[in-house]
């Protein structure tokens, strides 16, 4: 048995695990978007692995939405492999009848991006929502999707957004998530708890957001003090 196949400790199976160091070479841009990936024969050599294994490889990260595929061509990244998310951008109210900020400024990146309203129900919030809200009464319950966003509802309340702090973690999906999600596979999902507080500091919202791990990643800025 190789040491390939062994994985060193590592119990994923072998298409996982080279499937994963091609994900991070994906995501970093060292393979870069609409490149070509090594040919199989190439891959079958870094990796010590089989065709089989191989043909796995790819079809996972071709499930991923991470490279493309055609018959008698070879296999390229996708031009666009993750949507860069910018929090900075929460705060700020759509115009009367728009979509969403976060929403209306992927466009140019990505004009498949939408939003689809799944339920609209009252219910037990996770217990760190409970923590960050305290126990109040919601003031707001519509069964329609917000024109403008959260921060335009909220500044026509008298309670206009100031500062959001969030809280970001990577874990694998519930059940639930990777259903809603349509997850290829159990690639991490991302986390965010967002608190958005008002001018006098007292929270006036509390978001979860749960995303993709893959397709997504989060842009922040930071000035010194």
């Amino acid at each position: 048995m190789t040491r390939g196949e062994t994985g060193g400790g590592d119990p994923r199976s072998l298409h996982e695990r080279i499937a994963a160091d091609l994900r991070a070479q994906i995501l970093s841009g060292d393979l870069a978007p609409a490149s070509a990936l090594p040919s199989t024969a190439q891959l079958k050599k870094r990796f010590d692995a089989s065709n089989a294994t191989i043909q796995k490889v790819l079809r996972l990260l071709k499930n991923e939405e991470l490279v493309v595929g055609r018959a008698g061509a070879s296999v390229t990244v996708r031009a666009r492999r993750q949507r860069t998310v910018r929090p900075s951008s929460c705060l700020a109210a759509g115009a009367s009848g728009t979509p969403s900020r976060w929403l209306a400024e992927t466009d140019d990146e990505a004009p498949s991006a939408r939003s689809e309203l799944l339920d609209v129900a009252e219910c037990v919030p996770p217990a760190d929502v409970r923590a960050a809200l305290g126990t109040g009464e919601p003031d707001l319950a519509a069964r329609r999707k917000i024109r403008g966003g959260a921060p335009a509802v909220l500044a026509e309340l008298g309670v206009p957004p100031r500062r959001c702090v969030d809280r970001v973690s990577a874990r694998v999906p519930t059940q639930e998530e990777h259903r809603l999600l349509r997850l290829p596979s159990s690639l991490p999902v991302l986390r965010t708890l967002r608190v958005t507080l008002g001018a006098d500091g007292s929270p006036v919202e509390a978001t979860v957001m749960v995303k993709a791990g893959h397709l997504y990643e989060l842009e922040y800025g930071f000035g010194v003090a």
